[in-house]
């Protein structure tokens, strides 16, 4: 028997469709490596309900859609032998593109299908440039033509249509209508349950839940550079990973000025034109393959944007996140340093990119998670839940605090610019509808 709370019944009363019970992820994930956001894409559509029968039938359903469509790494012969009986198939998995400069095309390559060289359109790629740039989730059409052919290789697999696993339209005037309907606390307790967490459980406090919070900023406030070190399993980048289509995660040392900036061959630009934020994981590592992104990344840090040989002056909207693991207690790493050093050496003591830091998280304030820190109720499917906070990004709330506070004349610009960026990114947040007081 589910058990709903009152916030359960309100949410399904107000946003039917949009919600899903949290646990369903975990029930069906089970040892599939597919992000929430493809699993909650399928769930929306049929166990937005507190029914208990058509929450069964509709996880079957979902289930049945994973068995026939969605690949798995060991099955990737099969569904390769698949495509060549029947011609043409639909699967879901992620797909990323090449360009091949020798024979001036592109190439796409399936990820668990271990599909390589898949001929792919032009028009394909660039309708979706994010394809060159990690990739992205999706419902892809896939034909068999063992008559392509390139000399005497054949090149038989062929990308035909591509839909991304994301909400096709979104009307950000549903969120502004309902959000009168919740009290704040009501409000921030379906963000977060919609992130996946219990606000509820044991060990989290108002000030751990904000910290919480302070994990979606970057995908509400355009243009905003944070940092979190924490211990390890606290989960640092699982809202860029799992909770989003509209960010990246760059593992360490694979940050290069080609992918990050601009492609000075083809003058393609890169990652902070294309994503809302690129989270750096494992940051205390190395950040960047090429030493001239340093200085790139510290001007488009500072002012959104970059110059790069003949392209001139090149803008962007990505938030920066550093994130990575804090090894020794924080008093330890105060008495021989300071809460920067541990980050890569190539930044660590740079105090000019320092300096262009929003926020630093202290990510150690956060309890590594148990079973009970994740919520079994109704929160935002993720595929709604980011277009929630995608449409935040057009809005800006930088001189809100002029109408209740003045900062203070000893801060920096840098750092009154940072207070002013986070309070907009909560406002945001919390007052969607743009409806706020002082409190």
């Amino acid at each position: 028997m589910i058990v709903l709370d009152d916030l359960d019944k309100k949410a399904l009363d107000h946003f039917r469709g949009f919600v899903v019970k949290k646990d369903l992820v975990g029930i069906i994930k089970g040892g599939a490596n597919v992000p929430a956001f493809v699993l909650e894409y399928l769930l929306a559509n049929t166990c937005s309900t507190e029914d208990e029968e058509k929450l069964k039938e509709g996880m079957e359903n979902v289930k049945k859609i994973l068995r026939d469509h969605y690949i798995n790494p060991e099955e990737s012969t099969l569904i390769q032998s698949k495509l060549r009986e029947k011609g043409r198939y639909k699967i879901i998995d992620k797909i990323s593109v090449e360009l091949d400069p020798q024979r001036d095309r592109y190439w796409a390559n399936i990820a668990n299908s271990n599909i390589r060289k898949a001929n792919i359109s032009d028009e394909l790629v660039r309708t979706h440039e994010k394809l060159m740039l990690g990739g992205i989730w999706a419902i892809i059409e896939m034909e068999y033509d063992p008559m392509i052919t390139i000399g005497s290789v054949v090149f038989p697999f062929v990308v035909r249509d591509i839909k991304p696993i994301q909400l096709s339209n979104f009307d950000n005037t549903k969120i502004s209508d309902k959000r009168k309907e919740f009290t704040k606390d009501e409000w921030k307790t379906l963000l977060l349950r919609s992130a996946g967490y219990e606000p509820q459980s044991e060990g989290f406090d108002d000030r751990k839940l904000n910290l919480l919070l302070c994990r979606l900023v970057p995908l509400v406030e355009a243009n905003f550079n944070m940092v979190e070190l924490g211990p390890r399993a606290s989960g640092k980048s699982y809202i860029y990973k799992e909770i989003t289509p509209y960010a990246i995660l760059i593992s360490g040392g694979q940050g290069s000025v080609a992918q990050l900036f601009v492609n000075n061959t083809t003058g393609r630009v890169g990652a902070v034109g294309l994503w809302d934020a690129i989270c750096f994981d494992e940051s205390t590592d190395k950040l960047f393959k090429d030493r001239d992104a340093i200085p790139l990344m510290k001007d488009y840090m500072e002012s959104g944007s970059f110059s790069r040989a003949k392209g001139g002056e090149i803008s962007g909207s990505a938030s920066i996140i550093l994130n990575g693991n804090i090894n020794q207690p924080v008093e330890t790493v105060l008495q021989t340093s300071h809460l920067f050093s541990p980050l890569s050496d190539e930044v660590n003591y740079d105090t000019a990119f320092l300096d262009r830091i929003n926020l630093f998280l202290p990510g150690w304030e956060i309890s590594k998670f148990s079973p009970k820190n994740f919520t079994n109720h109704f929160g935002f499917s993720t595929d709604f839940f980011s277009e929630i906070l995608k449409s935040q990004r057009k809005t800006t709330y930088y001189d809100a605090i002029d109408n209740y506070f003045t900062l203070g004349a000893h801060l920096k610009q840098r750092d009154s610019r940072s207070v002013r960026k986070i309070v907009s990114g909560f406002i945001k947040l919390l007052h969607p509808d743009g409806i706020y007081n002082k409190e």
